[in-house]
């Protein structure tokens, strides 16, 4: 019960955007080692959370990219877009493949009230908070997830997957920012 009630609250607390991945990870990390499953093919809560952390992050990339193709009239803020949807594709698919060895469901549903807010937004307005709120912070969140994942996580599989994609969600938030400056410097 006690981990349920803690992955309602980091849900909750993910989708406003207002937790870190080391506050994910505690949360998660808060149950006895009682709770943990046993056999080998088992993760730990944290190791779990860090999966459907990662789908959901992954998910939401793509819907709101998918978004940016439509709503934005920036081709640098389309080109990142696409370049998004290639990738976290990738990303999702590689993770989707590994939960499934751990007999996990990997599927997670985009983040509904950024999707639902960007979706409203069209052209400047939308360009602005599609790169600040999916470029930079959400790839922030990403890269601290990530990263602790490969550092602390129990699993050597889970960790080996989350350092190999590290490099390429840090490249993401970089493009991110270089993006975000461009703009600010363009619209003064």
């Amino acid at each position: 019960m006690k981990l349920r009630y803690s992955l309602q609250v980091m849900t909750v607390a993910l989708g406003l955007g207002v937790a870190s991945a080391g506050a994910v990870h505690a949360q998660a990390s808060d149950a006895p080692a009682s709770d943990a499953p046993a056999g080998g093919t088992q993760l730990s809560p944290a190791d779990q959370q860090f999966i459907q952390d990662a789908s959901q992050s992954d998910a939401t990339e793509i819907a709101a990219s998918k978004i940016a193709l439509k709503n934005s009239r920036d081709p640098r803020v389309k080109k990142f877009a696409q370049q998004m949807i290639t990738d976290h594709t990738k990303l999702s698919q590689s993770m989707a493949a590994l939960a499934a060895k751990k007999r996990l469901p990997a599927a997670g549903a985009a983040d509904s009230a950024l999707v639902g807010k960007l979706q409203t937004l069209k052209g400047q307005q939308f360009d602005e908070a599609y790169v600040e709120q999916v470029g930079v912070e959400a790839h922030q969140r990403a890269v601290d997830l990530f990263q602790q994942q490969s550092q602390s996580g129990t699993d050597s599989q889970l960790k080996a997957a989350a350092a190999r994609a590290l490099p390429v969600i840090k490249h993401h938030l970089e493009m991110a920012k270089q993006l975000a400056g461009t703009m600010k410097g363009s619209s003064s």
